[in-house]
């Protein structure tokens, strides 16, 4: 449990994983009224430990998107403090129409750590505002991760969520992230030149700039990597991922899952396409 300023305190999930690195940061925001964002696992020893800490006093849930980690708490905090959940919407919410199509073909067999139960008492769209007398959050809906993924612009830093990690690349596991939607959403987190990036999991970022770029560096390199192999022909996803990547075998699903989210921009783009209907085991070859 710690906080860089007086109104601020993250208290760490005990879920630590190759995903969620050291766990899920819990954030407190405010004194008056406390603020919770992404309230984390149902895990009743991490609640009680935001309970406590909220001293009676909190008013909003906050949750960036409905991933379990993130996610699973919420209706239990919710009971134990009587504060609404709010979010961009339900797991499926925000997809671009690709995604939505891929999703309803039952094609592409998405939705890792989706929170299926998941519904907020309140519905936030871009740009709403949520304050207190101590506080004041501007929901900005940042999508790739997850469509309806959110973030929330506090003075001059910004709750991001999963869309950036100081220790850890974003995955893109198609349908419900998107390789287009998240290279905006870099755009869009850059143009408001935060000072700090405070992400749901490992430590603060205190050069965005620096590291959004370094992001969006990455990406262009692993679409010319994709590009670069499919010039010796045909190939899928995984095959892709055995190629390009040097992780564990246990990670691979989730590189296979990064490259179709590449593969399926490219097709977008134009300058690739499937050699039948597209799925995850499609085979894609350069247009």
């Amino acid at each position: 449990m710690d906080g860089p300023t007086k109104e601020l305190l993250r208290i760490l999930a005990p879920n630590p994983s190759p995903l969620t690195g050291p766990g899920t940061n819990t954030f407190l925001l405010g004194r008056d009224r406390v603020a919770v964002i992404d309230p984390g696992p149902d895990d009743p020893g991490h609640l009680a430990a935001i309970v406590q800490a909220g001293r009676g006093r909190i008013s909003h849930i906050l949750v960036t998107h409905a991933h379990r980690d993130h996610s699973l708490g919420a209706p239990r905090l919710a009971r134990m403090t009587g504060a609404p959940v709010l979010a961009f919407g339900d797991a499926l919410s925000g997809r671009s129409p690709m995604m939505r199509r891929l999703a309803d073909q039952g094609a592409t067999g998405g939705g890792e750590g989706l929170d299926l139960s998941f519904a907020p008492d309140v519905a936030l769209r871009d740009g709403d505002v949520i304050e207190a007398t101590d506080w004041r959050l501007t929901a900005l809906h940042t999508p790739g991760h997850s469509g309806g993924h959110l973030s929330f612009l506090w003075g001059d830093r910004i709750f991001c969520g999963d869309v950036v990690m100081g220790w850890s690349s974003t995955i893109i596991s198609p349908p419900d992230g998107d390789l287009a939607d998240y290279l905006r959403t870099l755009d869009r987190l850059a143009h408001h030149r935060p000072e700090c990036l405070l992400p749901a999991h490992g430590d603060a970022i205190g050069n965005p700039a620096q590291r959004l770029a370094e992001l969006a560096a990455h990406r262009r390199q692993r679409t010319a990597q994709i590009l670069g192999a499919l010039r010796d022909g045909p190939c899928d996803a995984a095959a892709l991922a055995r190629r390009i990547y040097d992780v564990p075998p246990h990670l691979l699903p989730a590189a296979t899952r990064n490259v179709l989210a590449h593969l399926l921009a490219l097709t977008d783009l134009g300058a690739v396409s499937p050699l039948d209907t597209l799925h995850v085991q499609a085979r894609f070859a350069l247009a």
